[in-house]
């Protein structure tokens, strides 16, 4: 359990040798389900773009292909994931499409009220209170701005809550505690979208 319990333990905050074999892993796993989830922005295009716990950048790159003349900031407070994001989405940000850096969506050190989106893949498990860093994300947002989580957990799957037990700091969200927690975090028409075959989520809330 010791090596397996390190390894997924990654998915909180990568580093080092194994960090990087799990955001390596995460561009190709989480894949169909990240796409699955940006099929619900529609008639939608933004401008500027903040993907907040980016990984290892792949949902970063196919927002960018989705949204042609967007800039997306992608921002993970791993160094590792802020490494390969930046490798993954080199040429984007030679061209001035995109910017990766380091940071914490519990304290956001970027401008506020300039993001048409907020997007959030696989990542709200590990934050430090939902209230407190959804009102970071709202701050953030324009007015009228819309923010994206998409989990591959609904809370109640076996698999993702016995996760929940190995790996330290990390909490499955119900729907319900996620809409609960983005209303009182000021946002409205919050809507949720619950995959018919498997315990994805994807929720949508305007600032």
């Amino acid at each position: 359990m010791g090596l397996y319990k390190d390894f997924v333990s990654q998915t909180r905050k990568p580093e080092g040798f194994l960090g990087k074999m799990m955001v390596n892993g995460m561009n190709g796993g989480h894949a169909k389900m990240a796409d699955w989830g940006m099929s619900h922005l529609q008639m939608f295009v933004p401008e500027e773009i903040v993907e907040l716990g980016c990984g290892g950048g792949r949902n970063a790159g196919e927002l960018l292909k989705k949204y042609p003349s967007a800039h997306v900031t992608a921002i993970d407070y791993s160094d590792v994931s802020v490494g390969i994001a930046t490798e993954y989405n080199s040429e984007a940000i030679k061209n001035g499409r995109c910017t990766v850096q380091q940071g914490d969506v519990s304290a956001l050190a970027i401008p506020e009220e300039k993001f048409d989106l907020a997007t959030a893949f696989e990542t709200i498990y590990f934050w430090p209170g939902l209230e407190k860093c959804f009102g970071q994300v709202a701050k953030v947002l324009k007015p009228g701005g819309v923010f994206m989580i998409v989990n591959e957990s609904d809370g109640t799957d076996n698999t993702s809550l016995k996760f929940e037990k190995i790996i330290e700091g990390m909490k499955c969200h119900t729907i319900k505690e996620i809409e609960t927690a983005l209303k009182n975090a000021g946002f409205t028409k919050v809507s949720s979208d619950h995959h018919v075959s498997k315990p994805w989520i994807t929720v949508l809330a305007r600032k």
